[in-house]
């Protein structure tokens, strides 16, 4: 299942604070997913299938939390959000404005992120 960008390093996490700041991203969204629970595998199935957003002017990157569980703490503790699975963060000028895990990630949510 292809979600977006994987996201695997401290580096690609600095980068992306760096390209939420850029006056023509909308933002980044992280997506935290775990591979072994079925409601992470349902909302990645509904992100990938909705996702209609320009790459290049609101990146999407997924994190597989099982694998790189350090770089998911380094995540919660840099923007300030307590770890959920699956969890959706929006990042624009290197902070995180938007937050939702479970049953709010979705396409929807995003949509209110980037028109508020």
């Amino acid at each position: 299942m292809k979600l977006g960008i994987p996201l695997t390093s401290t580096e690609q996490l600095e980068e992306i604070i760096n390209l939420s700041h850029k006056p023509e991203m909308q933002g980044v969204v992280l997506f935290k997913h775990s591979t072994r629970c079925s409601v992470s595998y349902m909302a990645a199935k509904n992100l990938q299938s909705e996702w209609q957003f320009p790459e290049q002017k609101l990146p999407f990157y997924y994190l597989d939390l099982l694998t790189y569980r350090a770089l998911s703490n380094e995540i919660s503790r840099i923007f300030n959000v307590k770890h959920e699975s699956p969890q959706l963060l929006f990042i624009k000028n290197g902070i995180c404005l938007g937050n939702a895990s479970h049953t709010n990630v979705s396409v929807l949510t995003v949509e209110n992120w980037i028109d508020d």
